[in-house]
Formats: structure tokens, sequence, C-alpha cells
């Protein structure tokens, strides 16, 4: 019986999750290829959408508070070459 519910648990958490870690993969896409187009404001806006996005995947414990720290500061290294 515990199984069951483990199983009904998991579908619920994926759906749940599912939409957080697509929005937060978009973000991240949408900002680095802002940066590589060069335009700095919409750069500089996208990347501080990503990483709000970020901070919230790591709020909700779908990434390790050390990768969201990675990819936020690689993002911002970036921005900052521009």
């Amino acid at each position: 019986m515990p199984a069951a519910k483990a199983g009904r648990q998991s579908i619920k958490n994926a759906r749940r999750n599912g939409s957080v870690r697509t929005a937060t993969r978009t973000s991240i896409a949408k900002a680095l290829r802002s940066v590589d187009s060069g335009d700095v404001e919409t750069a500089t806006t996208s990347v501080h959408e990503a990483i709000r996005s970020i901070d919230l995947a790591v709020r909700k414990g779908l990434m390790h508070r050390n990768a969201g720290a990675r990819r936020k500061s690689r993002i911002s290294i970036r921005l900052n070459k521009l």
C-alpha cells in the first residue's frame, strides 16, 4: 500500500514541478540568447528574470543551491562582459 501512495505522490509532484522546471530552462535559454545578441538593456532584464527563476527552482528544491549559484554566476559573468 505505501508504494501505491508514493506513486501517486510522485505523479503529483512531477506535475507541480514540471512547470517550474520548464519555466526555469526557458528563462535561462532566453537570457543566454539575449546576451549573445549584444543588446545590453534586453539582456539585463532577461538575466534578472532568469536569476529570479533559478532562485525559485532552488527554493522549491528542483535545483541544488550550489548548482543555482553556479548558473547565476555564469550568466552574470556573460552579462558583465557586455
